[in-house]
């Protein structure tokens, strides 16, 4: 038997290690782990485990159906995966495992212990690609190393990509008899580990779903959206990435999507489409940077001579900030929208972030570590490679000379104040002019509802600097 281990990949669709497992007529059954106690080692939102385990759900019926069954195994820490893994396979009679491959270090860790004890009872392993477009290590400088900066990886990217073309792997076809499937819902284990299974109604499961919310994108906001995307009050992004993070799409289909809206494969800033499709070149690049730095999974900032760069840990404005009662309203609205949907526009992860790390002066690593807890659509390339961004240690050309003002970002990206009325209701009733600059107007009301600013933003930005320039010395 061939037994599919499926992790951040819940799809059947451009799914490569259920696409090679299922080749020839050998019996095929797939396998999900549920690890709640590593998971919360990793920060991972409760929001984030409840979509991925009722994608599950849905995956699990889908592969019924085809004649496939799902394993459900629950393992704590993925120290145990190994023998639990080595006791099915030897339970199930299975010869070959097929997976795609994990970038993270810990995953990885786990996947080589998985090897060794598989390889040793004959089983053989079979690692795919199944998280990028390009395999990590294929996009490289003329000296073989990992590109630093990400301008030049867009182009090398972009020309691996013409030279090589891609594949979309068809979901599997019919395999024997449907089987029975038992809703997650009705296994009182996988409760207990994980509290209530409801999906949240603003975040539907199933690769339909995906491919739905892909489509109209496509459709009505592709073209507009190097225009659009900044603004938080308009529908100008593809909302995709929880999806992509879970792997229930690929960033392969949704490539080819966008190729056949446009009819070509956009080369440059120039072209329709292009800009969406460098976002996706973004998420390429953290998700290279992961496997070829291991150390970013470690904590670490990617340019090691900021580690010595002294962040405050202070835990009274971290919480202000973790709550949204910082006093900028774009802030406060940023982060309250987080707390209550488990998502946050991109332009303003940029922001927060940005506060938190050059205004307010605190380590990097407690945002990236509070956005897990959080989001939804949490994905440690992607979070850390921005979190790194916005804090001037990771791969960017100038790092610290970029510090947000969050009243101009407010202004430019939400200028009437609509997203900030959504999730500040202190202001709901405040004029335009007075939305992003709030307190005189409160003032004069006679109003305390709302906290003044936790610091002078150009006496901050100083300071961020001349942490940066300490540096040099």
């Amino acid at each position: 038997m061939k037994l599919v281990w499926l992790r951040n990949d819940l799809r059947l669709a451009d799914n490569p290690a259920l696409r090679h497992a299922c080749a020839g007529d050998e019996p095929v059954a797939a396998l999900f782990i549920i690890s709640p106690t590593q998971w919360r080692q990793h920060k991972m939102a409760p929001i984030r485990q409840r979509f991925m385990l009722a994608q599950v759900d849905v995956l699990g019926r889908e592969l019924a159906a085809l004649g496939i069954p799902l394993h459900l195994l629950r393992v704590e820490t993925f120290a145990e995966v190994p023998a639990a893994l080595a006791d099915l396979c030897r339970e199930q009679g299975v010869t070959q495992l097929y997976a795609n491959q994990a970038i993270e270090i810990d995953e990885q860790r786990r996947d080589h212990a998985v090897s060794a004890a598989l390889v040793e009872q004959g089983v053989g392993c079979h690692w795919l690609n199944g998280c990028c477009v390009l395999p990590p290590g294929r996009v490289l400088t003329g000296s073989g190393e990992m590109f630093k900066v990400f301008t030049p990886f867009s182009r090398a990217w972009l020309k691996a990509l013409d030279e090589e073309g891609f594949v979309i792997h068809r979901a599997p076809a019919p395999r024997g008899e449907p089987l029975p499937w038992q809703p997650l819902v009705e296994r009182a284990w996988v409760d207990e580990a994980l509290g209530e299974l409801t999906a949240d109604p603003r975040w539907p499961v199933g690769e339909v779903e995906a491919l739905r919310r892909l489509n109209i994108f496509l459709e009505q906001a592709v073209l507009d959206y190097g225009e659009t995307r900044d603004f938080p009050a308009i529908a100008g992004t593809s909302v995709l990435s929880p999806y992509l993070a879970a792997g229930i799409i690929s960033p392969r289909q949704c490539v080819a999507a966008l190729q056949q809206r446009l009819g070509y494969r956009p080369q440059s800033k120039a072209q329709p489409g292009f800009v969406w499709l460098n976002e996706l070149v973004w998420r390429e690049f953290y998700r290279h940077l992961l496997v070829l730095i291991p150390t970013l999974s470690m904590n670490r900032p990617f340019k090691p001579e900021t580690a010595d760069l002294p962040w405050s840990w202070d835990p009274d404005a971290f919480a202000a900030w973790c709550e949204g009662r910082t006093g900028y309203p774009i802030v406060d609205a940023a982060m309250r929208c987080l707390n209550a949907t488990g998502w946050m526009h991109n332009r303003l992860r940029m922001i927060v972030a940005s506060f938190l790390t050059k205004d307010l002066h605190i380590h990097w690593r407690l945002g990236e570590d509070y956005f897990m807890s959080r989001l939804i659509d949490g994905d440690l390339a992607a979070n850390n490679g921005g979190w790194q961004w916005a804090a001037g240690t990771g791969a960017d050309a100038a790092p610290y000379f970029r510090v947000f003002n969050p009243t101009t970002q407010g202004q430019r990206f939400d200028p009437q104040g609509e997203f900030i009325r959504i999730w500040v209701t202190e202001l709901a009733d405040i004029p335009a002019a007075y939305v992003h600059q709030p307190h005189d107007w409160l003032r004069l009301k006679g109003r305390q509802d709302y906290p003044a600013p936790m610091v002078d933003h150009a006496v901050a930005r100083v300071r961020a600097i001349e942490m940066f320039r300490s540096l040099e010395k």
